[in-house]
């Protein structure tokens, strides 16, 4: 009888800090890093006052901290809440936050995307068990405690993938992240008071990957490796304020336009030739709102001849009214390449009005593995997001954030001073 749940939560139980390898650790880092600074950028954001106004309204307070003028996402936001409450110190949260990443890329890789070709949304169906692991960690779960939270995990997965076809409600999609890191916190604690969930969860009849896959999966990805390899490695860091499928299009756009020289109006039609999910799902010539926007790689590409597509205030509402910008976005199209040298390779092709046509490939961008950032450009990211912050205090709490193995309490870590 499989019992990749049990392992999967054993793993979890008794993983030791000392045991992660250093570039794992780092790189656990550079991911919170990265976090709080897209918090701490998103907290005034319309959709964000929506829910710090309903928390604020209906949460019983404690010590743990909204990252706004007072976090990978459902990891750390669950994670940080939990050692800021109990005050633990940063070694803890590493550990957490790679506990937790080794369970839900390995549930995510089982899934073989199928779950989101049926309509899920993947961070709100995977993110609740990565946040109950994290959150279990830092309580201190033994095995048994961490199978029960995986369980009751399973039960909170949601999230609807609608948004993407309706052309609307795209503020929905934040939410299956919130939504996946508070569902993690509830989890554990309820598995910490007792309460049981299916020691199966995962691969049993009526399991995750069962009911949200069909007949689409392998459970052998769930314990592949586990402990020895590290999926914590593949894990990519946003070079863009955009969804991950259009990042690739985007850096073609700022190679050619380096190299070559020539502005939005010089453009007749752009194509691209992607995977899939960018021919099926984000191809989106006409975004109905800001959101959906940075969901469409029409937009993406079209804003990235008239704007800094690094930052994302070039991301706001009046893009999304620019003539230039929305007339240019008319003007991509999307194929699906018979072959590319990596999932999210893009290769992209710019005819301008001269005649001349330029053509660029790009299979990787800064952020992933083969590229990842380093700390100079980690900081200039982390300075761009909150440069509405005091210099210092965001440049000092960057420093802190790169040695929070040393750290003895996170009650620091917050957004500007006040």
């Amino acid at each position: 009888m499989a019992k990749e749940t049990a392992e999967l939560a054993d793993y979890a139980a008794s993983c030791r800090y000392e045991d992660i390898p250093p570039d794992v650790v780092e790189r656990a880092k550079q991911c919170i890093t990265d976090t709080i600074a897209a918090v701490i950028f998103g907290y005034d954001l319309p959709w964000s006052r929506m829910v710090v106004a309903f928390a604020a309204k209906n949460g019983a307070g404690g010590n743990s901290r909204i990252l706004g003028p007072g976090a990978p996402r459902v990891l750390l936001t669950s994670g940080l809440a939990v050692a800021q409450e109990r005050g633990i110190g940063g070694r803890a949260l590493i550990t957490a936050i790679v506990a937790g990443a080794e369970v839900m890329i390995r549930i995510g890789r089982a899934t073989k995307h199928s779950n989101e070709s049926r309509g899920f949304h993947a961070p709100g169906t995977t993110g609740p068990f990565g946040a109950a692991i994290a959150c279990g960690r830092l309580m201190g779960f033994d095995s048994e405690r961490m199978r029960n939270a995986l369980g009751i995990a399973g039960s909170l997965a949601c999230g609807l993938l609608e948004f993407a076809r309706a052309g609307t409600g795209a503020m929905v999609k934040r939410l299956h992240l919130g939504r996946a890191a508070e569902s993690g916190v509830l989890a554990a604690n309820l598995a910490g008071a007792g309460f049981t969930g299916p020691a199966s969860v995962l691969e049993g009849e009526f399991g995750f990957l069962r009911v949200f896959c069909g007949s689409e999966f392998d459970p052998h990805e769930l314990t592949d490796g586990l402990g020895d390899s590290y999926a914590s490695r593949s894990i990519m860091l946003k070079r863009f304020p955009c969804h991950i499928t259009a990042h690739t299009s985007v850096q073609a756009i700022l190679d050619l336009r380096t190299e070559h020289g020539y502005a939005a109006a010089d453009v007749a039609s752009i194509h691209i030739a992607g995977n899939d999910k960018m021919a099926r799902v984000n191809n989106i010539p006409s975004p109905a709102d800001i959101m959906m926007a940075q969901y469409s790689i029409p937009f993406c590409v079209a804003l990235a001849h008239v704007r800094d597509p690094r930052d994302p205030r070039s991301f706001d509402e009046s893009a999304l009214r620019e003539p230039q910008i929305r007339s240019l976005a008319e003007r991509v199209a999307i194929s699906i390449a018979k072959e590319r040298p990596t999932p999210l390779a893009a290769l992209v092709t710019v005819k301008l009005k001269d005649g001349r046509v330029l053509t660029r490939c790009v299979a990787d961008f800064k952020g992933t593995p083969t590229q990842p950032l380093d700390r100079g450009e980690l900081r200039e990211k982390f300075l761009l997001l909150t440069r509405h912050c005091s210099g210092e205090h965001m440049n000092n709490m960057f420093d802190r954030l790169q040695n929070l193995e040393g750290e003895s309490n996170l009650d620091w870590i917050g957004a500007c001073p006040q």
